[in-house]
């Protein structure tokens, strides 16, 4: 069963924490993954099983937050290429977005494991 209030703080947690990561591209947003998983298995408790469902979920609703956030940007840096360079320049951000999304959620259900079992 899926914990809310762990997946909204591991939520908040990754937001933050990739926020600070933009520094460094690819180890500050999958450091962000790991630090918000790990946050959200240790707050879920119980199971390996249930610490990595619950920091998968986090993971996957930040992932496709930011993918949203990051459509929308590409949408309007396209506009710049007339209607249909927005249409493709947005649908393309959000498709790899959304790929990367389960991919990084991948890191946040094996550290949400892993908080689980440091709670357990």
């Amino acid at each position: 069963m899926t914990d809310w209030k762990a997946v909204g703080v591991g939520f908040v947690v990754m937001l933050v924490v990739g926020a600070g990561g933009l520094a460094i591209p690819i180890v500050g947003q999958i450091g962000a993954g790991l630090i918000g998983g790990f946050a959200t298995g240790y707050l879920a408790g119980g199971s390996l099983g249930n610490g990595a469902w619950n920091g998968l979920v986090a993971g996957s609703i930040s992932g496709i937050v930011v993918s949203l956030v990051a459509a929308f940007l590409g949408g309007l840096i396209g506009l710049a290429g007339g209607p249909l360079g927005s249409l493709f320049g947005g649908l393309s951000v959000f498709v790899l977005g959304i790929i990367l999304t389960l991919i990084f959620a991948i890191d946040s259900a094996l550290a949400g494991a892993v908080g689980a079992w440091v709670k357990g």
